[in-house]
């Protein structure tokens, strides 16, 4: 009935939303309650200024990570560096050999090996699978670089992508030569070279005394190009069969072959005898070129028993000492060819 308290729904909930609170000033009171100031936008989470400021702290934080790992890069990079520079060091008494045939004749001779470079996999080239067969078995190291550090190693030879550090040339003595002509059985013929400094030259004359079986080059110890890498590339290999003398005096080293029974011919342009019309090729034989430039020395030519020449057109000055040499060479080799042996 009307006023009944004891019907369920007719009393009010404590904590009822409806209705008024004392003092609130209305409904909406409660809801203004406790919220304060408008946050910055840095630190809304969902504004692009708090994702930015958000980006940037987490870079900060990974950024000692990075610098650290950085760091352990760089170390890494500086030690890979410093072992290949190391493997590329030669040493102050040794002498590198580049190029393809070159190394193999050199490997072939018995050259002792310290090093052997590769660039690239050049082991199906069957003359670089000998080296390397070679090396290891010798226990010599191989050392795989890039074709532009060969470049540097090799100040820019044609090495094609092989390269071998050998100690020092071994040269020779006067005496060797003689003996290796003793030990052959037939007369010495020998090459000596009066100034020539371009071991361009120096490779084409092994090149030739290989070719038509002299017994060995002699040079004089200073203003002389010496075996190099460049003469061994020139030489095409002859270099490894084809012994090299040095002498501290080169007139005294031919005075020398004359007491022995050699007979001294200078080549020069000027001389009154054909290398042709040599009575004495098939005899002991020295043939020294001089070079292009300046010719024989005065003290050299004063030396020499014959002076001879080679007929040229007179359109042309002269020859390469490496040409003129080869020439003489030839017909000395082809009148001892066409002169019976002595029984």
């Amino acid at each position: 009935m009307a006023g009944n308290s004891q019907r369920r729904g007719a009393v009010r909930k404590p904590g009822s939303k409806k209705g008024q609170v004392v003092g609130s000033g209305g409904q909406r009171r409660r809801a203004l309650e406790g919220k304060g100031p408008t946050p910055k936008a840095t630190e809304r989470p969902h504004h692009p200024a708090a994702k930015r400021k958000a980006a940037v702290e987490r870079a900060e934080a990974k950024a000692p990570a990075r610098a650290g790992q950085a760091g352990r890069d760089a170390a890494r990079s500086a030690t890979v560096a410093a072992k290949v520079r190391e493997a590329l060091r030669v040493g102050s008494d040794h002498e590198l050999i580049a190029g393809r045939n070159p190394v193999t004749e050199a490997v072939r001779s018995g050259i002792p090996l310290a090093k052997v470079f590769l660039a690239g996999n050049m082991a199906s080239d069957e003359r670089v699978a000998e080296v390397v067969r070679t090396a290891t078995a010798l226990g010599a190291p191989l050392v795989e670089v890039s074709r532009s550090d060969l470049d540097n190693l090799t100040e820019g030879a044609v090495h094609q992508g092989v390269v071998i550090e050998v100690p020092a040339y071994a040269y020779r003595d006067v005496e060797d030569l003689l003996a290796r002509a003793e030990r052959a059985g037939h007369p010495p013929l020998i090459v000596a070279l009066d100034s020539v400094t371009d071991p361009h030259n120096l490779g084409a004359v092994l090149r030739s005394a290989g070719a038509f079986g002299a017994d060995g080059v002699l040079l004089p110890e200073r203003r002389s190009a010496g075996v190099n890498a460049t003469a061994w590339k020139v030489s095409a290999g002859a270099a490894a069969r084809v012994p090299v003398a040095r002498a501290t005096n080169l007139v005294r080293a031919l005075t020398d072959l004359k007491d022995a029974g050699c007979f001294v011919v200078g080549l020069d342009g000027d001389g009154p005898t054909a290398v042709g019309d040599l009575e004495l090729a098939d005899g002991p034989l020295v043939l020294v070129t001089g070079s292009e430039g300046k010719g024989l020395s005065r003290l050299v030519r004063q030396t020499c028993d014959v002076v001879a020449s080679i007929p040229i057109a007179a359109q042309v000055e002269s020859l390469n000492a490496a040409v003129a040499t080869g020439i003489a060479l030839y017909e000395v080799s082809r009148r001892r060819a066409a002169t019976p042996p002595v029984a």
